[in-house]
């Protein structure tokens, strides 16, 4: 009979345990609808901003699927009729990598940098099309490169133009003066001759040449003169009327200004002339521009260098929307790790990261350590004071948690009142240690509620650390449960560490 009421008694505990799991299961499992409703929400916000962009605009995975693009890249580009467009893969898509495009990708993949791509497209009516892709890295959390995102610019007719200025000098004068984009024209050949001269005597290195002289970048600056220049010029750098400038440019801004002549001396210098690259001007009217400008020798003066057209587009606008969507995306993420009422971490970034610190502690047998508490009695302040205030004693409490920690160390509301600390590089006798410090500090600490209410709460906490109390992530997080478990079964309000039976 003892070894019956033994067996029965072992039952009902086991049973107990598993119906306070499933409880646990299912307020975990609210939590996670919550949460996708709101990643839901976030998501619907990014993609009215992508489709109020005035670019072209798509993100990929690094095996090509697509995963978001918005309205003006789909009217941009004849995109396979399919329901889900983010059921694509771009890399299958024979059109795209007719064009060229998908070589850039995997060329920006590689090397984890931004690429600039123009490349041509025939639309399914036979009309060419001349897209410039400016593709960015999108950097997962552990550095690595996990996508790219694409702004795409529709330049047929910038490329129009520049075909233009080369079939004939006169159309190339006519388009010169109407065209809506900025365009200046150079003589540069009284510095070609200069810099050839400096070539000859022994200067081999400009740049260093020009660092260590800084009175020739003004010299070598006043060498190149203004041929030319159009109407959008002028609006571009905020100049009234048709006064512009004699020499090469505007100089609106001292430093920026040299550090835009010093390099442009050293293309010069190294004898490439068509050259595109982005500079920031500023106008005469004080005000920062991001411009896009792409050098080209008028046709017949490329051994003198006498007349360069310099074409600027003005991109400050998608500039700004390109770190919109940047800031946009970073809070997205910062968010969907956040939990939404304390703004700790949340169990969705629990379980990532504890995953990634454990692999890391494998290689390098660096313990990592794991708190559980669960505040005591916490029903009687829900009970007593209302759910309102027993949402911001939960928050004034992670505060107390928070004020605890020093990175890399991370708190995560759990569930309801269970949070749970993560200590990389802290073992046994350290976690106990902060676990201590915390049960102190929140015992001793006045918590004020709405209308002045003040409260004192206690937790209990259990400890367990890796690799001595568990060999994987869920056998620490189990380990330290299972230690929270002890010390309220033993009466609350205490520290406890996981003891292997």
């Amino acid at each position: 009979m003892p070894e019956e009421s033994e067996n029965t008694l072992a039952i009902m505990t086991e049973l107990n345990a598993l119906r306070r799991e499933a409880a646990r299961l299912e307020d975990a499992e609210r939590r996670c609808q919550k949460a996708e409703a709101a990643l839901s929400a976030l998501e619907e916000r990014n993609r009215l901003l992508g489709d109020s962009a005035p670019l072209g605009i798509f993100t990929i995975d690094i095996h090509g699927g697509v995963t978001g693009i918005n309205r003006k890249m789909l009217e941009m580009f004849s995109w396979p009729s399919v329901d889900d467009p983010t059921s694509m893969n771009l890399f299958h898509y024979q059109a795209m990598a007719a064009s060229g495009i998908v070589a850039d990708i995997r060329r920006c993949i590689a090397q984890q940098q931004p690429v600039i791509s123009e490349q041509p497209y025939t639309d399914p009516q036979g009309t060419r099309i001349h897209f410039r892709y400016y593709l960015s890295p999108i950097p997962g959390r552990d550095g690595a490169v996990n996508g790219v995102m694409a702004m795409v610019e529709d330049c047929t007719d910038l490329k129009k133009t520049e075909e233009a200025l080369r079939e004939s000098e006169k159309r190339y004068r006519q388009l010169f003066q109407s065209a809506p984009i900025a365009l200046i024209e150079w003589d540069v050949s009284h510095l070609k001759v200069y810099l050839e001269k400096l070539r000859a005597s022994g200067v081999s290195d400009f740049r260093e040449y020009l660092e260590q002289n800084p009175l020739q970048v003004h010299h070598c600056w006043s060498l190149i003169k203004t041929a030319d220049y159009n109407q959008a010029f002028l609006e571009l750098m905020g100049v009234a009327g048709r006064t512009g400038p004699r020499g090469a440019f505007i100089p609106t801004d001292a430093t920026g200004f040299l550090k835009m002549a010093r390099e442009i001396i050293i293309v010069a210098a190294a004898g490439n002339t068509t050259v595109e690259r982005e500079e920031t001007l500023v106008t005469t009217t004080g005000e920062p521009k991001i411009v896009l400008g792409k050098s080209l020798v008028v046709s017949g003066h490329e051994d003198t260098l006498s007349r360069v057209a310099i074409a600027l587009v003005d991109i400050s606008q998608r500039k700004r929307a390109e770190a919109a969507l940047r800031e946009s995306e970073q809070r997205f993420r910062a968010q969907a790790f956040r939990d939404g009422l304390t703004g700790l971490y949340n169990q969705r970034y629990l379980y990532q990261s504890l995953a990634e610190w454990i692999e890391r502690a494998q290689s390098t047998d660096i313990p990592i350590s794991l708190i559980f508490l669960d505040l005591d009695h916490f029903k009687r302040v829900v009970d007593t004071h209302g759910h309102l205030n027993g949402s911001r004693a939960i928050q004034q409490v992670a505060g107390t948690i928070r004020s605890c920690l020093q990175e890399p160390a991370f708190a995560v509301a759990y569930a309801g009142d269970e949070f749970v600390v993560v200590l990389p590089g802290l073992d046994r006798s350290q976690a106990l240690q902060k676990a201590s410090e915390i049960h102190s500090r929140l015992k001793n600490t006045v918590y004020v509620l709405n209308q002045g209410i003040e409260v004192r709460l206690q937790a209990s906490f259990g400890i367990a650390t890796f690799p001595q109390h568990a060999t994987d992530l869920n056998g620490l997080i189990a380990a330290a449960d299972h230690a929270l478990f002890a010390v309220k079964e033993a009466g609350k309000d205490a520290v406890g560490q996981f003891q292997s039976r």
